[in-house]
């Protein structure tokens, strides 16, 4: 783990470092968290406020909502499936700097009803397209139960992600953030891709 991963863990008062893929198949993809200085780039964007809600899928150890409920203010909900990989988010719930607007949910990501305050929601390759599928079903639900603007934010995404989201026609890609720079060697996919659902800006 290197400085920057061991100052925000420390900052924020969690601990969310190390990959897990005890339980994953070839539908659950292993636990790998975010990286800060990607989670940094996100959070300075200005597409995530304090009045927004957000809904991490496959949130792991919770990294992706301590972060940025501690650095934009929103209140954020993550969603895990993985009863051991969720005990470890709920430790960290209990110590964490931003814990107060933390929640989580253990659920399988396509059975997890949207609520009508969720208007952004984050994904890190968490699970097949078949699952995304459904994930994305259940979110037009909620906009069509409360029409609103819902970003979509999709970090690292697979080839198969881009190719799907880009044919969706109530899907419209909205902005890409790059963080090519952030990192060496090969790095084309180290870009968060967002996705609009609902109202124009």
């Amino acid at each position: 783990m290197n400085q920057m991963e061991q100052k925000w863990d420390r900052l924020l008062k969690i601990r969310t470092s190390g990959r897990d893929d005890s339980h994953a198949d070839q539908y659950y993809y292993p636990y790998e968290p975010t990286p800060y200085c990607v989670l940094e780039r996100l959070a300075d964007s200005g597409w995530i406020g304090k009045r927004n809600v957000l809904l991490d899928y496959g949130t792991g150890k919770g990294r992706v909502c301590f972060f940025l409920s501690y650095q934009t203010r929103c209140r954020s909900v993550g969603i895990e499936y993985d009863e051991q990989i969720y005990e470890r988010a709920a430790e960290n719930l209990e110590h964490a700097a931003s814990g107060g607007r933390v929640s989580f949910a253990r659920e399988h990501a396509e059975r997890y009803p949207v609520g009508p305050e969720v208007d952004r929601c984050y994904f890190f390759n968490p699970f097949s397209e078949e699952i995304l599928r459904k994930v994305l079903a259940r979110i037009r639900e909620s906009y069509y139960e409360k029409p609103r603007q819902i970003l979509l934010f999709f970090y690292y995404p697979s080839e198969e992600y881009v190719s799907f989201l880009m044919a969706e026609e109530e899907m419209v890609f909205l902005d890409e953030i790059d963080c090519e720079d952030l990192f060496t060697g090969d790095v084309t996919m180290e870009r968060i891709l967002i996705f609009q659902m609902g109202d124009d800006i």
